[in-house]
């Protein structure tokens, strides 16, 4: 007499099984989550420094446009960019040639004035 075996039916995946592929998945998500909170932040440093960049770049084509040579010395003042508060200053200061000025402006974001979010230098010269 031949003894013929009943077929096995498929088994499931195992307890220890799922718990693996859920750490998996878990230490997955955690990244991912990271690396997208990481670049977010990023996004918005970006806009705030190209916003300060603008307000540099205003500052100094303003100097240009009505043809200012001014004084040695500092100035501050506050712009708005982009929905954003801003404050810059600006050093002016001599140079080898009395009819340049070097003039550089540090934009500053909301009132910190200990890390500069744009800088930027230029020289204008003296209408004869």
């Amino acid at each position: 007499m031949r003894h013929n075996p009943t077929p096995r039916l498929p088994r499931g995946f195992t307890l220890v099984e799922v718990l693996v592929a859920l750490a998996i998945l878990a230490i997955a998500l955690a990244a991912a989550m990271r690396a997208t909170s990481g670049m977010i932040g990023s996004a918005g440093e970006m806009k705030t420094r190209l916003a300060a960049g603008w307000v540099a770049q205003n500052r100094l084509a303003e100097h240009l446009a009505m043809r200012d040579f001014p004084e040695v010395g500092s100035n501050t003042g506050k712009a708005d960019q982009a929905g954003l508060h801003f404050s810059w200053r600006e050093d002016v200061s001599g140079t080898p040639n009395k009819n340049f000025r070097r003039i550089e402006i540090k934009v500053f974001s909301g009132e910190q004035s200990d890390y500069a979010s744009a800088q930027l230098i230029g020289y204008l010269s003296r209408e004869n």
